[in-house]
């Protein structure tokens, strides 16, 4: 146990030097953007006073280490200050759009984890054949097609032709979970095509890897069923890669949803473009640090290390 949870602050630790390298990044980047913020914030036309006003209400008349470490001091506590192109809190305005993106991101992730995990096991199970050769072919053209193009494929048949489900999206808080699941049903539906594909191959490959195994022909020696090979002696050595594409894949669904409009950029509101990378950075390390401690919990051999 003492050797788990020192791998584990091992890993916390190395996550939150790196989640502080990026947020210096993060920063900084937006310092060496071209031109003036404050000129593109207010137009061509605004005077010296009032570009010299703002300069200031930004700070940007400080050093840029010490407006580092007063944002980042902020960012800890959850402020990220005001936007400038609406005024408004950065944290009200992100937490109000992050919340339907993690509801989306959920609904995707448990349709499609548990989908692509008994999908890769079934073509494990019954490698070269048809059903393989087709779960291939499907896999291999959900991860080479835009989601975009799967979302339009969607909402023609579904939507359009069918009139099955809604072709916008739009859900609010006064709606049943109901209606919130059938409204965004089509979106989580063309997530769930790409991340399935990538999940269902990674598991189907550490279990063909896996049945070379010494023990594993041990098993098939003494007659225990295809099925029961792989499920009680492949799968749960195969857990270690299988949680990592899971992890990746999921921090893909939380951060592929747009949470950042582009006039973000273009309008140069740098505070919710720090604030978006730095989540989003946030979002990867934490996924990536659940996917090693998943890892180790699973994997004898990294629970007990030399």
């Amino acid at each position: 146990m003492g050797d788990i949870l020192s791998i584990i602050a091992k890993r916390l630790g190395l996550g939150l030097i790196t989640l502080l390298v990026i947020s210096i990044i993060i920063f900084f980047a937006v310092e060496l953007l071209p031109g003036d913020i404050a000129q593109a914030v207010l137009g061509q036309g605004a005077t010296e006073d009032n570009l010299a006003a703002l300069r200031a209400e930004l700070g940007l008349d400080r050093a840029a280490p010490v407006r580092y470490f007063e944002w980042l001091g902020n960012a800890v506590t959850g402020d990220f200050g005001n936007s400038l192109v609406s005024k408004t809190s950065v944290t009200e305005a992100i937490s109000a759009r992050f919340g339907n993106t993690l509801f989306l991101a959920t609904y995707a992730a448990v349709i499609a984890v548990p989908v692509a995990i008994l999908l890769g096991v079934l073509v494990a199970l019954f490698r070269n054949s048809v059903f393989d050769r087709v779960a291939n072919v499907v896999t291999l053209t959900s991860i080479s097609s835009p989601e975009f193009f799967l979302g339009y494929i969607l909402i023609l048949f579904l939507a359009v032709k069918t009139g099955m489900f809604p072709a916008i999206a739009k859900i609010d808080d006064d709606m049943t979970l109901f209606d919130k699941l059938n409204r965004t049903f089509l979106p989580a539906l063309t997530m769930v095509l790409v991340v399935v594909a990538h999940m269902m191959r990674m598991t189907r490959a550490s279990i063909i890897n896996l049945l070379s195994s010494p023990y594993v022909e041990m098993a098939r020696l003494k007659g225990v069923p295809a099925w029961k090979v792989i499920v009680k002696h492949t799968l749960p050595n195969a857990w270690a890669p299988v949680i990592n594409v899971v992890a990746l894949n999921l921090a893909y669904l939380i951060t592929g949803v747009v949470l950042v409009e582009v006039v973000a950029v273009t309008k140069r509101d740098f505070p919710v473009v720090q604030a978006c990378c730095l989540i989003f950075a946030a979002t990867f390390i934490l996924l990536n640090l659940a996917a090693d401690v998943g890892s180790i919990l699973t994997n004898p051999r990294l629970r007990h290390p030399k």
